[in-house]
């Protein structure tokens, strides 16, 4: 098994595995992968496109679930828990940001936060607060009254990942955050992904394809392959 650096798991993947059915075959995105991440480990899981990098975050984040293996999230097989329970562990305890930030357009970022936050039953004055904070740590506070058609896309992702955030989750989970961005812009984001792990001790599982922002910010890389990892590495960004 690949275990991150201080040896306390916060989370396990053990002998995971993914199938789908694609017509009369079984695509396998998955193939019996042991994987363990540290708590306030930042580790970034780089692959090309359709290694399986995305079924692993689904995994990890209660948004799928296993043909075979387990996921084990501070001691909790999330296949023992119950529907109820997976949401509720969706909601409070990891932060999702995608590629393609997934805002609704008709609301404000400042709106898109509450709406956030309305699931975890903060709201009023309070939810106010947590929302001003949040964008104003990702550096947008000043946007707070535009809708996402008014924002660039470098903007929109600050947004997306202040949402992430906004509710204090130990778990972050990043799919191809700069995908759509510019390299400077890129450059930006990862910064203050980096800044987010470091100042908030969050747990952060990042996949992309782009090795050099990886080495930027990451304590630890993998590489995926097949659905297999093929090797690791330690960094200190």
């Amino acid at each position: 098994m690949d275990v991150g650096g201080n040896g306390e798991a916060f989370l396990e993947t053990r002998g995971l595995v993914r199938e789908f059915r694609v017509g009369p075959s079984v695509v396998r995105a998955l193939d019996g992968l042991d994987l363990a991440v540290s708590r306030g480990e930042f580790l970034a899981v780089l692959g090309v496109s359709g290694s399986g990098k995305s079924t692993l975050l689904h995994l990890l984040g209660g948004l799928d679930t296993p043909t075979a293996g387990d996921v084990v999230v501070q001691g909790r097989d999330l296949a023992s828990l119950s529907p109820r329970e997976r949401t509720l562990y969706r909601r409070t305890a990891v932060g999702f940001v995608f590629q393609s930030y997934y805002l609704v357009p008709s609301l404000t970022a400042e709106e898109n936060l509450a709406v956030a936050l309305l699931f975890q039953g903060t709201y009023g004055p309070a939810g106010r607060r947590r929302a001003a904070e949040a964008l104003r740590r990702v550096g947008v506070e000043r946007r707070r009254a535009h809708r996402p058609s008014q924002l660039s896309g470098g903007e929109q992702q600050r947004v997306a990942i202040a949402r992430a955030i906004v509710h204090q989750p130990p778990l972050l989970l990043v799919d191809e955050p700069t995908g759509n961005l510019d390299r400077a812009t890129a450059e930006e984001v990862m910064a203050l992904l980096h800044g987010i792990h470091r100042d908030l001790g969050t747990t952060v599982v990042m996949v992309t394809h782009d090795r050099e922002m990886a080495e930027r910010v990451a304590n630890r890389i993998v590489h995926l392959r097949d659905g297999r990892l093929v090797g690791g590495e330690g960094t200190t960004p």
